[in-house]
């Protein structure tokens, strides 16, 4: 097999998470034809098919899922290559690489944006990544901090900055009370991102049903957390998500809170203790002075 160009990776990668070509291709600026002769291209390479094809848009076939967290690892590894040959040609201008998730996506921004006003000589690069991602490149020097799911992986130190709860996601016209939580998933399929991107969510929405014996029709989603966000407003169905999502929920969705055996989980900050970064160790004295 010859060498694969990256942006067919790039394609591969935003059309699985997107599920539909003509939002991948608004999302990386090409012509839904461009964008098909690219997936075409990179299963005449990899010898398969990647995707399945109809008119509620593009699902990754098994060879397609097996491929996808490979893709995800070489892009990632892509950015670092990139950024660390940045650092090489500018040894004079520090960077700052801070990794978030769902659950920090209030904070993050508020804090990173006092340190810039401190420490305007030192650029920040942030990237929404999971748990698990973010502790990988911690230890491996990636990632100056992240904004992970307690706990944390051994080596690598850690603040905890609040409690995070599972919350139901349902369109705004569900009049079922949040007591009945059998009732509403009776009435509407259990819409689950994929579980190699999102594997803490996915075992959380599995504790959650077990502990209330509850029964679900599982379906699920291949996308980001807004495709998911904008089927639970169409009415298409619910989600178990982090209660964090209300600071970007769109219209037509609504949070309900269960009232027994709730799932909750604590969210941290985390570096590398054996890394030594002057301007990161700036950047947490903000985080720990907001939240103590």
């Amino acid at each position: 097999m010859k060498g694969i160009d990256i942006k067919l990776l790039h394609a591969f990668v935003k059309l699985a998470e997107k599920g539909n070509y003509s939002h991948a291709a608004k999302s990386l600026f090409l012509t839904q034809p461009a964008l098909s002769k690219q997936i075409k291209a990179l299963e005449k390479l990899t010898n398969g098919q990647l995707f399945f094809r109809g008119r509620h848009g593009a699902t990754l076939t098994s060879f397609g899922e097996q491929l996808y967290p490979k893709a995800n690892e070489i892009l990632q590894s892509h950015v670092e290559f990139l950024n660390y040959a940045k650092q090489l040609n500018n040894p004079n201008h520090e960077k700052l690489f801070i990794g978030f998730g769902i659950s920090s996506f209030q904070n993050v921004p508020h804090w990173i944006n006092q340190f810039r006003q401190q420490y305007p000589e030192c650029d920040v690069e942030i990237n929404q990544l999971p748990s698990s991602v973010q502790m990988e490149m911690l230890q491996e020097g990636g990632l100056h901090a992240g904004f992970v799911r307690m706990p944390i992986t051994k080596n690598l130190a850690s603040q905890v900055i609040h409690e995070e709860i599972l919350a139901l996601a349902v369109p705004t016209i569900c009049d079922i009370e949040p007591t009945d939580i059998q009732r509403i998933l009776s009435a509407y399929p259990l819409l689950q991102l994929d579980p190699l991107t999102n594997p803490c969510l996915a075992a959380e929405t599995t504790l959650f049903l077990q502990n209330n014996l509850l029964n679900a029709n599982q379906v699920s989603i291949t996308g980001d957390m807004t495709t998911l966000l904008a089927l639970v407003a169409g009415g298409n169905g619910i989600a178990l998500l982090p209660k964090s999502v209300q600071h970007f929920l769109p219209d037509g969705v609504k949070l309900l809170i269960p009232p027994n055996n709730q799932i909750r989980w604590e969210i941290g900050v985390s570096w590398n203790p054996e890394l030594k970064n002057c301007f990161r160790d700036d950047f947490l004295k903000i985080v720990m002075n907001d939240i103590t």
